[in-house]
């Protein structure tokens, strides 16, 4: 199995209560990384710069597409406290620009802005599944260099599932959270999955399915959401069923958590996400709506 990632990667200052801790980090190694665990041959689309420790990539064997810049690689400031964090932009490299790439499964994931309208487009002409975190495309920044979410206009029709937080989802549709992922779905979104904390949804057809992640001690949350939906995008395309898929993008988000880890060292193995993946199924809600 193949999997197509486009995304920056990047280099985290994380600050939690007195620690700081600098990272590499960013969706395209935490989303290739996962993947790696579900034994997925990665191609990523990314630019870093010469400060960014490449052969950690390629020592997971992912194949970079291009990635060479000579701007820096781009840099995040996060302080984090509980769930909530703030987020300041440091700088940015070089956008991604578009490569074909044949893949099983696609995956775009920007962080703050590096994947153009006119790239995406043409990405989407591509996937056969096309999973989208549009995190970076909501993405905006002040002269301080803080980062908050803003709403676009980009076209999100024809991808196959969309992830987005609940103050994300805000930026894209209007009304409850049911209302939000119905107007999502309406633009041809096949799964729509939204999170609010420890509460997992997923809209599929009429029907609503949750899961609830355990209520414990958070420490470091960074890329737990890329972590998520690569399990998820995984799960799909090796088992073809949405329930499986949630289980283990809730099993894999919760084992990261639960390793109380920093950055990327809290990617968890396959096996523990498969334990986590069978304590859920059995816990999965549905409604209809």
């Amino acid at each position: 199995m193949r999997a197509a990632i486009y995304s920056h990667c990047t280099v985290d200052t994380i600050s939690i209560g007195d620690s700081r801790y600098e990272q590499i980090g960013g969706s395209g190694c935490y989303c290739g990384i996962m993947a790696r665990q579900f034994n997925f041959d990665v191609s990523l689309a990314t630019r870093i710069g010469p400060d960014f420790p490449v052969q950690y990539l390629t020592q997971s064997k992912i194949n970079l597409i291009h990635p060479e810049s000579q701007k820096n690689t781009t840099r995040f400031s996060i302080e984090i406290s509980g769930t909530e964090r703030e987020i300041y932009l440091e700088n940015k490299c070089d956008d991604i620009t578009y490569e074909k790439i044949d893949a099983d499964c696609h995956m775009v994931s920007p962080v703050c802005g590096e994947i153009s309208a006119e790239t995406f487009k043409k990405i989407k002409s591509d996937a056969s599944f096309l999973l989208v975190d549009p995190q970076g495309f909501l993405r905006g920044v002040d002269l301080q260099g803080h980062v908050s979410l803003r709403k676009t206009d980009l076209d999100f029709s024809g991808i196959s599932a969309i992830k987005v937080s609940l103050e994300e989802s805000c930026q894209l549709a209007n009304g409850t959270n049911d209302e939000m992922m119905v107007q999502l779905q309406k633009r041809g979104i096949k799964y729509v999955l939204l999170t609010n904390k420890k509460e997992v949804s997923l809209l599929v057809k009429d029907k609503v399915y949750s899961i609830t992640l355990p209520n414990k001690k958070i420490h470091d949350t960074t890329g737990v959401g890329d972590i998520f939906c690569s399990a998820f995008c995984c799960t799909m395309i090796k088992e073809r069923d949405f329930l499986w898929a949630l289980c283990f993008a809730g099993g894999a988000a919760q084992a990261a958590l639960d390793s109380s880890n920093v950055g990327l060292q809290k990617i968890p193995k396959k096996g523990t996400i498969q334990t986590n993946a069978s304590y859920f199924y059995n816990l999965v809600k549905f409604r209809d709506l």
